[in-house]
């Protein structure tokens, strides 16, 4: 089953102005699995935008970071998604806008790269206007099959 591959958890609650100044999601942690995807679904929003990063950290509290590199496809118009493209650490532009979702993803290895195993996603706003938006993080590829059943959160 799908859903007894992934482990799901709530990264930023929906609200109003989501991504008003500078948000965080929480952060998680992946010692158990291989891979992060972090969703971010803008509902409703007219011109704000945001520069998009993933940034490895050395524990829950994010005592230190650095930003790694990942990849993300975007869906701005109907359900089929853009490229998948590879995002360097200095991220991407989200695209102003209503019902867009982004999907970004990075893997254990590259967090390994920078010496930690936790990871959150940045959103520094670029454009400001409100935009009612969430962030879920799907957490994927578990080393052990008990690995869903376990806290990756604070």
């Amino acid at each position: 089953m799908f859903l007894e591959e992934l482990h799901l958890v709530k990264g930023l609650d929906p609200v109003a102005d989501a991504f008003a100044s500078t948000v965080y999601s929480d952060v998680v942690n992946l010692e158990n699995y291989g891979s992060a995807m972090f969703i971010i679904y803008k509902g409703v929003g007219a011109t704000g935008t945001s520069t998009i990063t993933v940034e490895a950290c050395s524990n829950f509290a994010a005592g230190a970071v650095a930003a790694v590199p990942f990849r993300y496809r975007s869906v701005t118009s109907t359900d089929v998604p853009s490229a998948l493209t590879e995002a360097t650490t200095a991220g991407f532009a989200t695209t102003a806008g209503s019902s867009q979702l982004y999907f970004v993803e990075v893997n254990v290895e590259d967090l390994i790269a920078s010496g930690y195993e936790y990871a959150r996603l940045k959103a520094v706003e670029v454009v400001d206007s409100p935009v009612l938006g969430g962030i879920l993080v799907a957490l994927g590829k578990p080393r052990f099959t008990s690995a869903v059943d376990v806290t990756a959160i604070a």
